[in-house]
């Protein structure tokens, strides 16, 4: 007698084992299967899979820019050189080189693209922007430079790589790296690691390199236009790509939502043509900027919009996965998370 209710248990917990075995985390019609069908057709579903791997993403923001150059020419008055302050000084000669330099605001830079992860440990992405600036006379030893304009556009495709530098799995390895003191029978201290590395950590570094092709438009004063004479301005765009660095900083609202800010530099490279266009002057421009951005990767799980199902997390109806939530909030909340 004893032993049958002893065994009767047991072998009620092995069928109850089996069935939750088989179906693989599907509990309540709530999945914890790092891959599910998300369509009916393999061809949907591969699809799908492959376009959850993209985010789109646009930002805007500010930034400085600088204008130098050495400049040095046999016919310095084929260039719009002149002295502005201590006019006792001698002029400037052919003879001469003069580092000259200026700066001014740009306001504002428009960005949007779309972007890849891979592994989290590699982004890449490209796009095209916008950025309207402003420009100031370069100036150095006495003497000013100045352009043809006040202002200019740019418009800009480019690329980017970027390497994660630290995002939630690196601050979980540095956890146990943290913990590893402590023994394996410390249950307290285990437990503690265990709590503090599910812990949703929404924050992601990265440093990003950029290289792009730019094209400069309305670097003039429109009054050089000519009836049925379009002006050939002076300043242009250098054939050789810019490049440029910076870091990212990224938050996750979820797994398909996230806010970034991304500070760094640009370097870019004109030329200035002598008023016959016989010669050329090479100028720099370094541009150090500030953005702030939304990207939004795109869902390959579809919104559950079965009548009466109340789920808000990621489940299955008739083993295809669904989303039960916005993409704005996180898909597989935790208890204090039920937002």
């Amino acid at each position: 007698m004893i032993r049958k209710i002893i065994l009767t248990p047991i072998f009620f917990l092995g069928i109850v084992h089996s069935t939750v075995w088989a179906q693989d985390g599907d509990i309540f019609g709530i999945s914890e299967k790092a891959k599910n069908p998300k369509s009916e057709s393999g061809v949907g579903n591969a699809a799908r899979n492959i376009l959850e791997m993209f985010s789109l993403e646009i930002s805007s923001g500010g930034a400085y820019q600088q204008m130098k150059t050495t400049f040095f020419s046999e016919n310095p008055g084929f260039y719009p050189i002149s002295q502005y302050q201590n006019f006792e000084n001698s002029p400037f000669t052919s003879f001469d080189t003069l580092s000259l330099r200026g700066g001014d605001w740009v306001f504002p830079t428009i960005n949007g693209g779309v972007r890849i992860n891979l592994f989290n440990l590699l982004t890449i992405g490209g796009g095209m922007g916008k950025e309207w600036g402003n420009l100031a006379p370069m100036r150095g030893n006495d003497f000013e430079f100045p352009f043809e304009g006040a202002t200019y556009q740019i418009s800009k495709t480019y690329g980017t790589v970027g390497l994660v530098l630290f995002d939630a799995k690196r601050r979980q390895s540095i956890l146990r790296w943290k913990y590893r003191k402590y023994s394996t029978n410390n249950l307290y201290m285990q437990s503690e690691l265990r709590q503090r590395a599910r812990a949703n950590y929404p924050w992601r570094f990265i440093l990003e390199g950029e290289f792009g092709n730019m094209k400069l438009t309305k670097a003039y004063d429109p009054a050089l236009d000519e009836p049925g004479f379009p002006y050939t301005p002076r300043l242009a765009v250098s054939q050789d790509p810019y490049f440029g660095l910076a870091l990212r900083m990224e938050y996750d609202f979820s797994e398909y939502a996230k806010v970034f800010l991304k500070g760094g530099a640009e370097f870019r490279k004109f030329t200035y043509a002598s008023s016959d266009f016989s010669e050329f002057q090479n100028i720099d421009q370094n541009v150090y900027g500030l953005q702030a951005g939304l990207a939004l990767k795109i869902p390959g799980t579809k919104r559950c919009k079965i009548q009466g199902c109340g789920v808000v997390m990621k489940h299955l109806h008739d083993g295809i996965e669904y989303r039960g939530s916005s993409i704005f909030n996180l898909q597989n909340r935790k208890v204090g998370q039920w937002y």
